[in-house]
This record gives structure tokens, sequence and C-alpha cells, in this order.
């Protein structure tokens, strides 16, 4: 796991672009503000240097293709790299996860004042996790709900095709609701596939990590 720092920096940002091929560059005339487009580039370089460290293989020979769902993969003068790795980002931290074969997803949310948690909601939590959240108040609140909403996310970012599976149809294992720091769970769409959750949270961020077979 590495943890990126994007706070501006324009020579930290520089020496990251130069690290893009050109599929990539091209893909920065897509972001309409400043702030998505650093994100970007601090941690597509952060991938790249890890990946090739981990491949031995020279940045110029990576490349990433994507699934029709959008997920990539790595590839090293185009045949599929023996790697597994996942990227997300918020406000100024990034995190890269990486590991030699599965299925991998991680998901980070900086935390910071919210409005409206329950049209968030909505769309992610079953019925004991709502009551647990609505049960709790301020800080605790959102500190909770995202907990809950990172690891989700991590598990649906590395099913693959994550975003066509509805996220209230399975719910965080009690224990990790509790405040256990790992636990697994299995998807009803998915049944005897084993998904290994961890939380990776600190005082600035709210983060988690999801591991699948296959």
């Amino acid at each position: 796991m590495l943890h990126v720092d994007l706070a501006s920096d324009a020579a930290r940002e520089r020496a990251a672009f130069s690290l893009l091929n050109g599929e990539e560059r091209e893909r920065l005339e897509a972001f309409a503000s400043a702030e998505p487009l650093r994100r970007f580039v601090l941690c597509r370089a952060a991938l790249r240097a890890v990946l090739g460290e981990k491949l031995g293989c020279e940045n110029e020979q990576l490349a990433f293709p994507t699934s029709e769902h959008g997920k990539p993969w790595a590839t090293v003068d185009g045949v599929v790299a023996p790697i597994a790795f996942n990227v997300s980002h918020s406000g100024r931290h990034g995190l890269v996860a990486y590991a030699p074969e599965g299925r991998l997803g991680v998901d980070i949310e900086e935390l910071r004042t919210r409005r409206r948690l329950d049209l968030l909601m909505d769309g992610a939590l079953g019925p004991e996790e709502r009551r647990e959240v609505t049960a709790r108040q301020g800080e605790e609140q959102i500190r909770f709900f995202f907990r809950l909403w990172t690891m989700k996310e991590a598990v649906l970012k590395a099913h693959g095709k994550g975003f066509l599976l509805d996220a209230t149809s399975f719910e965080i294992p009690p224990a990790v609701r509790r405040g256990a720091a790992a636990g697994t769970l299995e998807l009803p769409q998915e049944p005897g596939v084993t998904w290994q959750l961890e939380d990776l949270s600190s005082e600035h961020f709210v983060a988690a990590l999801a591991r699948g077979a296959g």
C-alpha cells in the first residue's frame, strides 16, 4: 500500500507529468478543473513508479488498458503483467494498492463536513447499517458512515463489475461495524467467494481495502 500526498506542488506535478505516456496525457484534456487533474497525474505517476519497481520494468514499457467496465490492468510491452492494483483519492490523500494476484479494490474519503447523508445512505446501506448510522450524531456519524461506504466501494471496485451491483444488497459484517479492523463477507451475487476487508483509516481520512480471489 502506498499513500500519495496530493497537495499542490508544482515541482512534484511536473515530475509526475513527465512519467505519463501519450494516451494518459490526452486524457488530461477531459478534466474540467485543476484539482482532479492534479490528483490523476500524481496518482498515476505513483502507480507507474511502484509497479515499475515491483515488475522490474522501465516506465516506458508500462501501459494500462481498461475493461468494458472501466477497470484498468497493467501490461508490460503489451503483455498482461502478473499484478493486481487499484487506486483511490480524495482531497489531498491518494492510495495505491497492489498485490501479486487476485481482485483488489481500495477506497478513501477525506474527512470533512458533509450534508444530506440521508441521500447517500439511500444508495449505499442495508437496513441494519442505516439503523446504526442514524443512531449516531455529528462527527461520529460521519466517520461511521464513510467507514461503511469505503468498505463497500472497495468491494465493488475489486469485483470489477461493481458499479453494476447494488451496494444495498449486502452489509458489512457486524464485527467490523463494531470496530474490528478486518473481516470477511460474501456477496449474494457471487456465493462461495470470500472477500477480505481491511480498515485503513487514519485521523485524516477513512479508507478500506478489499481482496477477492480470481
